[in-house]
């Protein structure tokens, strides 16, 4: 479980029902894990630097480093799960489908603009993960498990992620819409990101409804490779 902590038992507590899992780990998954690894790890190393540099001498000063509006994602210490794993996990027992993960993605990256002082960084970004998936489900899957089932295969407890899933509403002024153009742009993003640095991969494209009323704001900038997510254009 990730406590507050940042410990975590999935060793230790029952596995949730596995009838008719797919045990295929879709490339979005891979695509994914790649680019988040790859962002926290940068993230966690400034925060090293911080410290290095005299920046942050004690744990309340840390917090000022992070910024305060993912202070409820924080946990102690990391959990001891990766990331691929732990999407994985995901995956294999929420039955989600795999545009939940892009989706969730597209909320991470929001945030990152939205509250460019606050850090995705191994202390936050499994319950970001959890958290962001389990919203994406609710708007793009017809079927879905409920909260309590999200949370026991996230490893918090039930109320915990009750009050995530409304942080990050919240956070987000609840635009959790996300348009098919705003979903193909992310996928050629994460495909580009993937493409540069390691195998070519492509991701499972899904059906999006592109008649809904959405917000179009969040775009790809595709000359900026350097930076962990898309930049944001105007409608």
């Amino acid at each position: 479980m990730l406590d507050e902590g940042g410990s975590d038992d999935f060793h230790r507590r029952p596995e949730p029902p596995s009838t008719a899992i797919d045990t295929t780990t879709p490339r979005v998954l891979t695509i994914l894990s790649y680019v988040l690894e790859k962002l926290v790890a940068r993230n966690d190393q400034l925060m090293l630097d911080h410290h290095d540099n005299g920046l942050a001498s004690n744990g309340g000063e840390v917090g000022a480093v992070l910024g305060k509006n993912f202070n409820a994602f924080h946990g102690v210490r990391a959990p001891s799960i990766s990331i691929p794993k732990y999407l994985e996990r995901l995956y294999k027992y929420t039955n989600c489908s795999p545009s939940c993960f892009v989706v969730g993605y597209v909320y991470i990256d929001r945030l990152g603009h939205k509250y460019p002082d606050s850090l995705l960084v191994s202390l936050n970004v499994h319950r970001l993960l959890v958290t962001c998936v389990m919203v994406a489900s609710k708007m793009l899957d017809d079927a879905h498990y409920n909260n309590a089932f999200y949370a026991r295969v996230g490893g918090v407890t039930n109320a915990e992620l009750n009050k995530l899933e409304l942080e990050l509403l919240f956070l987000l002024d609840f635009g959790v819409n996300v348009s098919s153009r705003v979903f193909e742009s992310y996928c050629q993003y994460l495909e580009k990101e993937m493409l540069s640095n390691g195998p070519s991969l492509k991701i499972e494209r899904p059906v999006i409804n592109s008649s809904s009323t959405v917000d179009d704001a969040t775009e790809i900038s595709v000359e900026d490779t350097q930076t962990s997510s898309p930049s944001q254009l105007p409608d």
